[in-house]
Order: structure tokens, then sequence, then C-alpha cells
């Protein structure tokens, strides 16, 4: 299973980006999806999860700017990021936990390979 994570970009304090993510590969199905951040000398913290039926979960920093979507179908999870600030500027990543074959009773965890975002004040 591979995550390919695009959309990262520099961009002014208040401005937008948008990220995407696929998984592609041996995927049965997908449970969770989520992006997580870390910024230079800090930890990996997550950022939004989503369900496979829609259940959200946002970091208190980020609600009322970011809204996190997937398209189960196409197995890509979406970060819209709004009124961006510095304080956002991270390396972001994409997760998902998956079900695959033959197996399907295991879950696994995957990364994306991350994706630069850089809000400038």
């Amino acid at each position: 299973v591979q995550l390919q994570a695009s959309g990262g970009g520099l961009v002014q304090a208040g401005g937008s980006l948008r990220l995407s993510c696929a998984a592609s590969g041996n995927i049965f199905s997908i449970s969770v999806m989520g992006w997580y951040r870390q910024a230079p000398g800090k930890q990996r913290e997550l950022v939004a999860s989503i369900t496979s039926n829609g259940q959200i979960n946002y970091a208190d920093s980020v609600k009322g700017r970011f809204t996190i979507s997937r398209d189960n179908a196409k197995n890509t999870v979406y970060l819209q990021m709004n009124s961006l600030k510095p304080e956002d500027t991270a390396v972001y990543y994409c997760n998902a936990d998956v079900r695959s074959w033959p197996n399907l009773a295991a879950r696994s965890d995957y990364w994306g390979q991350g994706t630069l975002v850089t809000v400038s004040s």
C-alpha cells in the first residue's frame, strides 16, 4: 500500500491550501484516514481524522479553519486549510488504517511521504 500526498507549498498568512492524499495498492478497506503534522523541533501531532462513515475529529488548534473530507471510492483524503497562520508551518503527513487481502482481520497503518506547508507572516 502506498500513500501519495500532494498540495503543500508556500502561502501568506490568511491564505489557503488544499492537501490531497491518495492510497493505492492492496486495499480491501480503509477505516480511518487522517492528517498529521510535524513542525521543526516538535513531535508529530494529529491535525484531523475521518472514518469511513464520516466521523471527524479535529485538533483544537485547527477547528473552524481546516476541513477534512474523503472520497471512499478513490481512497483519497483531503485537507482544506483556510486562514492559515505561521504556526501551521510544518510537514504534513497523511495516514491510513488499511485492511488488505488475504488477512482481512488484520489492520495495518500506512504513512505518506509528507508534504511541506510553509506559512509566511
